[in-house]
């Protein structure tokens, strides 16, 4: 009974799997038309493979050589088909190199006419021979599928297109013959020198010279009814531009990515809608495409024609439009991850096939820049000025007034009072650029609003604040340095948040180790007032117990300390107009 009942659940197991097929003997006859591998995964997007030919002509009999080199692979399937006719049946013959790596599949009726593998060992090169049959089209392209490992395949990544001897060179039709097929490689930099004079370019930053540095550089060139792109940037992953309508990605914008995954380029376009994964293109509308890998550099090059009304989501490069520039990382599968920078964004609008201009543009949007700036002008500037003030120089005028109150008492209040007036307008200025809530700027926003909570608290709670003997002038007084305390500690925090999320993203560690300094040298400030005012009351304290000192020796003690106070303030001022002033530098370059 217990044995019919195992039978029985290995059956219904069995009716309800998913069908899926592993071939690691090559045996791969199922897949000859569609040259998909059944085994119950999508494939890749991005080849890492290529196919490579010793001749680009032939006449029937002809043995090509054809060789599929790359990252390590497991399997493969290799065919030969019509260039006009892709979708159809494999062409000709093929001959093995190596009998061991590889063997030979009969596709339809044509004997032997798909090479694969014969087991799952690692492979990173193949060799084999087609053979030309006397009824060949005009034009063959190859076509291979590659197994790196069982959910991880690429399906008909195209190889070059060879021609019959005397057939008329085929001119490359848009939309057919793939980036991917017989990409030459570019043998030398890009060049910025005539950047405003024979091309439009884009640097960021913007004295990138794509010869000596690794920055991010784009160049538009006409060429009669076709542009010319020049892009260059860091190895590492993709760098990609866009062209849109407005200073939003999305919403359908024109992008044109470089892919780099394993001594490969791969150069796409795609659509961008919202915030969504780019949508790729299967058809491509480029040609002449050609890339280099060197020098720690990513650089690609390819012509596009100026209009495209075959191809849905393509742009008229005739027209305006502002220029995106992005770069971020590529997966271990191949697929590109968000840009981990904020994209370059052009101040304005571009015809990149009109005048010829040489223009930088900014990685972080201007509304937030200003957001950044005002907030470092009141809780770097005004609110630790004014804190000093306050905590440390009540003594030190006594006898001087402004509009009636004490002059201490005025620049404090004053300061504080600039502070919430910049808070308040900064607090304001990124929810008018991201029309909302911005759920990707993690604890930021939120300490933020606990910030411009506090920062509207203190004035109120000053309002009410009770006279100089009454009892409850204690509670205040702790409720009001604590108060303040806390929104000066949260906002060195967010500043810190701050400066490295996307829309800023000020150069790290430059900004950590900048922001640590200025809090050091507020701290140690903050000690040495407090260290001085600790000695001076000693000193006071034993001048008058003294009695052979005279009441003036008191006074001179109290006028040197003033004095020092003043140098101390004088040069706390400067120190810190210094550090902000590097950073809005810093915020006015990005």
């Amino acid at each position: 009974m217990k044995s019919s009942g195992i039978v029985f659940l290995v059956w219904v197991l069995a009716c309800h799997s998913e069908l899926s097929a592993g071939y690691p003997n090559g045996k791969v006859k199922e897949a000859c038309s569609s040259m998909m591998p059944l085994h119950g995964h999508s494939s890749q997007k991005f080849p890492k493979h290529t196919i490579k030919v010793n001749m680009t002509e032939f006449k029937p009999g002809d043995h090509v050589k054809v060789s599929l080199s790359g990252p390590t692979f497991e399997g493969f399937f290799l065919q030969a088909r019509n260039a006009e006719d892709v979708g159809g049946p494999a062409i000709g013959s093929f001959a093995l190199a190596d009998k061991r790596m590889s063997q030979l599949l009969t596709c339809g009726r044509t004997k032997n006419s798909a090479v694969s593998h014969t087991s799952k060992s690692k492979k990173t090169h193949l060799d084999a021979y087609w053979i030309a049959p006397k009824d060949a089209p005009k034009r063959v392209q190859f076509l291979v599928t590659v197994v790196e490992r069982y959910s991880i395949f690429w399906v008909k990544i195209p190889g070059p297109t060879i021609s019959q001897s005397n057939t008329p060179i085929l001119t490359t039709t848009i939309g057919i013959v793939p980036a991917t097929s017989l990409v030459p490689h570019l043998i030398q930099p890009f060049n910025a020198s005539d950047c405003g004079n024979n091309k439009f370019c884009v640097r960021n930053p913007s004295n990138c010279d794509p010869q000596a540095n690794g920055c991010f550089f784009l160049s538009f060139r006409r060429d009669n009814d076709s542009v010319l792109v020049e892009m260059s940037g860091p190895s590492e992953g993709y760098i990609a531009f866009a062209l849109s309508h407005d200073q939003w990605m999305g919403d359908g914008d024109d992008a044109y990515l470089c892919i780099s995954e394993n001594h490969h380029v791969d150069i796409s376009t795609a659509s961008l809608a919202e915030r969504a994964y780019p949508e790729f293109d299967s058809e491509v509308a480029l040609e002449e495409t050609s890339w280099r890998l060197a020098d720690g550099f990513i650089q690609c090059s390819f012509k596009r024609r100026i209009h495209l009304p075959a191809f849905k989501g393509r742009f008229n490069l005739d027209a305006n439009y502002y220029i995106f520039l992005a770069n971020g990382e590529v997966d271990e599968g191949g697929t590109i991850q968000k840009h981990y920078r904020q994209p370059l964004i052009t101040n304005g609008k571009y015809n990149v096939s009109g005048p010829l201009k040489d223009i930088g543009g900014s990685r972080s949007p201007f509304l937030i820049k200003i957001h950044g700036a005002l907030m470092f002008v009141a809780w770097m500037t005004a609110v630790s000025i004014g804190v000093i003030v306050a905590r440390f120089f009540k003594p030190v005028w006594p006898n001087s007034f402004l509009f009636g109150e004490e002059i201490w008492f005025q620049v404090h209040r004053m300061l504080m009072m600039t502070t919430v007036l910049l808070t308040t307008a900064s607090f304001v200025l990124p929810f008018v650029y991201r029309g909302g809530w911005s759920e990707q700027a993690g604890f930021h926003p939120f300490l933020g609003c606990t910030v411009m909570a506090l920062a509207i608290f203190q004035p109120l709670m000053a309002g009410f604040r009770p006279p100089p003997q009454a009892p409850r002038r204690q509670i205040f007084n702790w409720l009001h340095w604590s108060t303040g305390t806390t929104a000066r500690i949260l906002a060195v925090i967010t500043m810190f948040l701050g400066m490295d999320l996307p829309a800023l993203n000020l150069p790290d560690p430059w900004d950590t180790y900048t922001m640590m300094g200025f809090v050091a040298w507020h701290v140690g400030i903050d000690l040495l007032l407090e260290i001085h005012g600790y000695c001076l009351i000693r000193k006071v304290e034993v001048l008058e117990d003294d009695r052979v000192q005279i009441l003036q020796s008191v006074t001179t003690a109290e006028a040197q300390g003033h004095t020092f106070k003043k140098t101390v303030l004088f040069l706390y001022i400067c120190g810190n107009i210094a550090f902000l002033i590097t950073f809005l530098t810093a915020i006015v370059q990005i």
